[in-house]
């Protein structure tokens, strides 16, 4: 499973983990996710996400 870096915060988003307490299961991928799907600290959407390499 992959991890993706909001570009602006450095957030994590953690596909393993998901987002529970946003209604988000663990193993969602990155790309299941909502098209308005937002960080949860900085508000800025999945484009300024990059994926961890």
């Amino acid at each position: 499973m992959s991890k993706y870096i909001c570009d602006v915060c450095g957030w994590v988003y953690e596909e393993e983990v998901g987002l529970p307490e946003k209604g988000i299961a663990a193993g969602t991928k990155f790309s299941e996710l909502p098209d308005d799907f937002e960080c949860v600290l900085c508000g800025v959407g999945k484009e300024n996400f990059t994926k961890e390499e």
